[in-house]
């Protein structure tokens, strides 16, 4: 064990070399507790809460195996049941698509319908498991899932269609390109990261073949998730971001609802502590302001 605090950071502040200890000290007095209790119990006794008062449990936890990963801390092993941050099994439910409409006016009004009940989760990973080429991941930290729905003709007798689906979720730590846009140093992006969030998932079934459906659900999203977003966590978002990968995607949806292309990223994952995938795989970032003035928003240091 290292009896000499390393320097860590959570959410962007480096942590004092007490709080290295107190976090060592409980890992090694509670480690039979599981590894989300222990991320609650450090989040209580170090005051990391959301601007809504929930804990930062989803963030602490990835700073505890990371500390694991390099020996300050001791862990208690993997309890059985669903990985956090990995593919998760699902077997896709079918979905009733076989009178879809191919105009967007037929399919209006387009709603969102936000994943909230058990049955609703079941259909948003299902469908993201079968359809979406990165699968069905449980992301770390604050987030929210939609299902796209259209409506159909009033003389047919169906539930409404399931269109697709939507996540919006907590942004990339660092990325050049982004934060050269903003124009952010270390210092504001860790004040100001939390009023960012990603569009990391957008699927359109591929059986739904609408022209312009993509556009007008993501000007909907937009609109949609700047509301539920503060409802939810306490926090007005000023900016939101995506990745698109251009080798199977021109990010044409995008460019057509006004996003900006602001450059690609390196490559590297939320995980690449080493920088080992430096260039591996980059992706384009595309941006949109939530509001007015967002750069000058996003840059206030107070």
């Amino acid at each position: 064990m290292i009896t000499e605090a390393p320097d860590y950071h959570f959410c962007g502040q480096a942590l004092s070399a007490a709080e290295c200890m107190l976090i060592q000290d409980l890992t090694r007095r509670y480690g039979r507790l599981s590894r989300h209790v222990l991320a609650q119990t450090v989040c209580e006794l170090l005051g990391w809460q959301r601007p809504n008062g929930n804990l930062k449990a989803a963030e602490c936890r990835i700073l505890l195996e990371q500390m694991q990963d390099e020996g300050w801390i001791h862990l208690p092993a993997l309890r059985a049941g669903r990985p956090r941050g990995r593919r998760t099994g699902t077997s896709a439910i079918p979905v009733p698509l076989s009178e879809m409409p191919t105009a967007l006016a037929a399919l209006q009004p387009i709603k969102l319908q936000r994943v909230e009940t058990p049955a609703q989760r079941q259909l948003w990973r299902d469908l993201i498991a079968q359809h979406h080429y990165l699968g069905h991941k449980v992301p770390f930290g604050a987030h929210l899932r939609y299902l796209i729905q259209g409506t159909p003709h009033p003389d047919a007798m169906h539930s409404p269609l399931v269109l697709g689906c939507l996540q919006f979720s907590s942004p990339a730590w660092r990325m050049r390109a982004r934060d050269t846009w903003i124009g952010w140093d270390d210092a504001i992006r860790a004040r100001r990261l939390q009023q960012v969030i990603c569009n990391s998932r957008f699927l359109i079934l591929p059986q739904v073949q609408v022209k312009n459906l993509a556009s007008h659900v993501l000007a909907l999203a937009l609109r949609t998730v700047t509301r539920d977003w503060e409802a939810v966590y306490g926090l007005r978002p000023y900016l939101v971001e995506t990745l698109v990968d251009t080798a199977r995607f021109t990010g044409h949806c995008y460019q057509a609802a006004n996003w900006i292309d602001v450059g690609l990223t390196t490559g590297r994952g939320r995980q690449d502590r080493q920088h080992a995938l430096h260039d591996a795989h980059p992706k384009r970032i595309f941006l949109y302001p939530l509001t007015p003035n967002a750069q000058q928003k996003l840059r206030q240091s107070t």
